[in-house]
C-alpha cells in the first residue's frame, strides 16, 4: 500500500574530508545551504554534524554549529537532528554539548561502543589540502567510538526523559539492536523508536542486501511494532540497499556524509542531488516523501516550539 517515507539527508558528517569531495560542505553558509537544499528537495529531517570553517576538521563546538543552526530553522520547518556521535576523537561531553544547550527535537544515538575505522580512505589519495586529514583517518586504527551503557543511559534520561528529545538510534550491527530492546523492555525507550540500520562501516555490519534482511529480522523479533527503521548504507551501496528499505517498509537516510557518489560511480554535485534521486525511488515505488510535519506526527517529536531557540 501506499505510504509516507521519510527522508533524512546527513549533510557533512565527519567521515570525508575536503580532499575527497570539492562538493562536501564545511563553513556555517556551505552547511547552511547544503541543509536547506536537501530540505527543498525533500528531506524532512536534516542530520547535522559540524566542521571548523577554516581548516575543515570535524568540530563538536557549539560555536560552529551555531554558525548554520539558526540560518536552517529560519529558512526551513525541516526537523533538525544534531549528532551526539561526532567522532571517536572527542569526549563525550563534547559530542553532546551542542544537543545540551539547544534540546532538540531529535539527536542521534550510536548503540554501543565499536572500532570505527575509516583508515582504508587514506590508500584513494597522495595529495591532501591538510594536514590533518591523513593524520585523522589514520588515528582510528588506534581509537575506539565509545558509548558505554552508562554513557547511553545518561544521554537516554539527560536529553530524552528529562529534554524530551527523541532519538536516531544508530544500529552499527545486530548487538546494538540487542542494547536498544534491552532499554525498551526496561521503560528508558518507548515507541516509536526511529531505528536507523547503518551498514558498511568498518568495524559494523557490512553492506549487504543479506545484512539488511538479518538486521530487519533482528529488529522485528525484538522490537516487535514498536519501531521504525531506515537504512543508512555507506559508500556506492546508499542508493541500492536505501532503495530495497523502501521495499521492506523502511524509510531512507542519504547524504554526503556517508556517501560522495551517485549511481554509476560519479561524484554527487550535492546533498540535494542525492535527495532528490532517492525521492524519485521512492515516487516511483508509489510511495510519497513525508513533509517535516508528517514525519514529526509519526516519531512524534515533541514539536519546533519546544526546542531552545538557538539564542
Amino acid at each position: 500500500m501506499p505510504r509516507k517515507v521519510i527522508i533524512t539527508c546527513a549533510v557533512t558528517g565527519s567521515i570525508y574530508t575536503p580532499t575527497m569531495s570539492e562538493y562536501l560542505p564545511v563553513t556555517g553558509p556551505e552547511i547552511a545551504d547544503a541543509s536547506i537544499g536537501a530540505a527543498q528537495a525533500g528531506a524532512s529531517i536534516i542530520h547535522l554534524h559540524a566542521r571548523d570553517p577554516e581548516s575543515g576538521r570535524p568540530s563538536a563546538s557549539t560555536e560552529h554549529f551555531m554558525n548554520f543552526i539558526p540560518v536552517i530553522d529560519q529558512a526551513s520547518d525541516a526537523v533538525l537532528n544534531i549528532s551526539t556521535g561526532g567522532s571517536s576523537l572527542m569526549t563525550l561531553d563534547q559530542r553532546l554539548a551542542t544537543a545540551r544547550h539547544i534540546s532538540p527535537e531529535m539527536c542521534s544515538l550510536n548503540m554501543g561502543s565499536m572500532n570505527f575505522g575509516i583508515f582504508t580512505l587514506k590508500q584513494r589519495y597522495d595529495n591532501w589540502k591538510h594536514d590533518w586529514e591523513p593524520e585523522l583517518l589514520d588515528a582510528t586504527r588506534k581509537t575506539t567510538f565509545q558509548n558505554t551503557y552508562e554513557d547511553i543511559e545518561m544521554i537516554l534520561a539527560e536529553l530524552g526523559q528529562q529534554g524530551g528529545s527523541k532519538f536516531e538510534f544508530e544500529c552499527y550491527d545486530m548487538g546494538h539492536i540487542e542494547t536498544l530492546a534491552y532499554y525498551l523492555r526496561q521503560g528508558m525507550v518507548k515507541a516509536p523508536l526511529y531505528v536507523q540500520f547503518v551498514l558498511g562501516v568498518m568495524g559494523g555490519i557490512g553492506a549487504s542486501p543479506e545484512n539488511l534482511m538479518a538486521m530487519k529480522a533482528s529488529a522485528d523479533r525484538l522490537l516487535g511494532d514498536n519501531y521504525q527503521f531506515s537504512v543508512l548504507a555507506a559508500g556506492k551501496h546508499q542508493i541500492p540497499l536505501a532503495t530495497m528499505g523502501v521495499i521492506l517498509g523502511g524509510n531512507v537516510r542519504v547524504g554526503l556524509e556517508d556517501s560522495l557518489t551517485l549511481p554509476p560511480g560519479r561524484m554527487a554535485t550535492s546533498n540535494a542531488e542525492q535527495v532528490e534521486k532517492i525521492r524519485t525511488i521512492i515516487e516511483e515505488l508509489g510511495h510519497e516523501v513525508a513533509k517535516p510535519d508528517e514525519a514529526r506526527e509519526m516519531l512524534e517529536l515533541k514539536g519546533r516550539d519546544k526546542v531552545n531557540r538557538y539564542s
